[in-house]
């Protein structure tokens, strides 16, 4: 598996932080406040992207990195929008650039799968950023299995390589398992997923009324309607209750204990609603435990739909 580290040349930590909420839903000040909260909970990989909240996340970011960068592993996304051309990468990463103050990146993702650019098109504009030393590795996010195969043939060739790739995953939306783990681990793909806490809803606080993510944004609601998955909430809150634990911790450490290691991407609009997220980098789950809360969302079925062979 692909091993990433800082450009000091230590490991990079378990789980990562997302700065999405970065100049939106957290001001300047609460998002400085989590940056230093992950950085004393031993955080060193950081991730944005070129259009979060307008740019202020990588803007942000990039003033808190700047008296150690050495010690930080920054990861930034583009082609969300205006798709994976060329003109268009180079455009976004020229951006990102300019909105962190840094002359390159340890990590550029490709934000999703472009249907209308040739692949080799796409990575011969990362061979090249990478030639150039503006990104180390290289990274799909939102990407299916076969376009991650389909990609990675392509990138070979070119004399280079996807290192990382970024899915959905979480205790309810666990369709990652059935295919794209199991590419990661032959490719020898890091894998750094997000959402582990389900827009919120694995944290249990819509049973209990409170708002967030599924009642603000349509999306979001949509995603994570089906009456399962929030009885899977409130039974992991319920267990979380049992034994002590935030349910959100929980949630975070699941992912990370699978046997492919995952490292979650972890955000919040301020250091309390945080500090749960954070508490996982230094859980350690038991095998008994992951069974148990693994057990409580229907495992997918394998891509063969074979369920006796499973």
């Amino acid at each position: 598996m692909t091993n990433l580290t800082t450009a000091s040349g230590a490991p990079v930590s378990t789980t990562t932080f997302g700065t999405m909420q970065f100049g939106g839903n957290a001001d300047a000040l609460a998002s400085r406040a989590m940056y230093d909260a992950a950085r004393d909970a031993g955080i060193t990989h950081f991730d944005t992207a070129v259009g979060y909240t307008d740019g202020a996340s990588e803007t942000l970011l990039g003033e808190f990195i700047k008296s150690d960068r050495d010690a930080i592993y920054l990861a930034t996304k583009v082609g969300y929008v205006g798709g994976a051309s060329r003109a268009n990468m180079t455009a976004h990463f020229d951006q990102c650039r300019k909105q962190l103050d840094q002359d390159s990146v340890d990590l550029l993702y490709l934000h999703r799968f472009d249907d209308d650019t040739d692949l080799e098109e796409t990575f011969t504009t990362f061979a090249d950023f990478q030639q150039r030393g503006l990104i180390r590795h290289i990274g799909v996010s939102n990407f299916a299995a076969w376009q991650i195969m389909k990609a990675q043939s392509v990138a070979q060739k070119l004399g280079t390589r996807i290192d990382v790739v970024q899915p959905m995953y979480n205790l309810v939306k666990r369709q990652a398992e059935v295919e794209i783990f199991g590419v990661s681990a032959d490719q020898d793909i890091k894998i750094i997923p997000y959402s582990p806490l389900g827009g919120g809803l694995l944290t249990g606080k819509y049973a209990r009324g409170e708002t967030g993510r599924l009642t603000d944004d349509d999306r979001y609601n949509a995603r994570y309607s089906q009456t399962w998955m929030h009885d899977t909430a409130r039974d992991l809150a319920a267990l979380g209750a049992d034994i002590g634990i935030d349910p959100a911790t929980l949630a975070v450490a699941w992912v990370a204990a699978h046997a492919a290691k995952p490292s979650p991407i972890i955000s919040g609009r301020s250091t309390t609603q945080l500090a749960a997220s954070l508490a996982a980098e230094s859980y350690t789950m038991d095998a008994d435990l992951y069974a148990q809360i693994t057990a409580l969302s229907p495992t997918p079925p394998p891509a063969t739909d074979r369920l006796e062979e499973a």
